[in-house]
């Protein structure tokens, strides 16, 4: 609720800002950048939908659960309580699997069914250990294909988008790492 107003603010004060400068280039300026907004938009929308649609395609041909199966002795260890619970499972599964293909925004919803099914199973309503650790993990999200990324790059011009996988699987190995042992090293110091 309070970002609505530091963005509401944050708004008003630009274009009092520019009224104030030179208005015929404010409306031009927010004109193209509006215009650069929508194609860049659209241009990315494809790539989620089309990873969307493969989540979907996977869900109900039944591939998601022999893919919680293939993903379940490492899963079942960060997540036992998701794992006495095949939706959860398949929902962690989903999840960890769209941040892989680097579509955090598909990802999203399929962390937040685990979370609510995590939290159904354990019958708290503070986040558990295993919450939180979803939570890092899909903030830190481990990438090996970062298709949103590539999508914005070859958008933009990059004559090779996928030219930045050896940084991106390292860069998002350390941070999960960073993450998780961040975590731990918490829970200890609180519990």
């Amino acid at each position: 609720m309070v970002m609505s107003y530091v963005w509401v603010f944050l708004l008003a004060l630009s274009l009092f800002c520019g009224l104030l400068n030179d208005a015929p280039d404010l409306g031009r300026a927010a004109m193209a950048g509006a215009a650069r907004a929508v194609e860049l938009g659209l241009g990315l929308a494809g790539s989620l939908v089309l990873w969307s649609g493969f989540g979907t395609l996977l869900e109900r041909s039944g591939l998601q659960r022999g893919l919680a199966r293939l993903l379940s002795p490492l899963l079942g260890r960060l997540f036992p309580t998701a794992r006495r619970d095949p939706e959860a499972m398949g929902a962690l599964c989903g999840n960890v699997t769209a941040n892989l293909l680097g579509l955090g925004s598909a990802a999203t919803p399929l962390g937040i069914r685990a979370v609510c099914r995590m939290q159904a199973l354990s019958r708290t309503e503070t986040a558990t250990d295993e919450m939180c650790r979803l939570i890092v993990m899909n903030t830190a999200s481990i990438q090996l294909l970062p298709t949103t990324v590539a999508a914005l790059r070859g958008q933009l011009g990059a004559e090779a988008p996928f030219d930045i996988l050896p940084a991106v699987w390292l860069t998002s190995a350390l941070s999960v790492t960073a993450g998780l042992t961040a975590a731990a090293v918490l829970r200890r110091w609180w519990a």
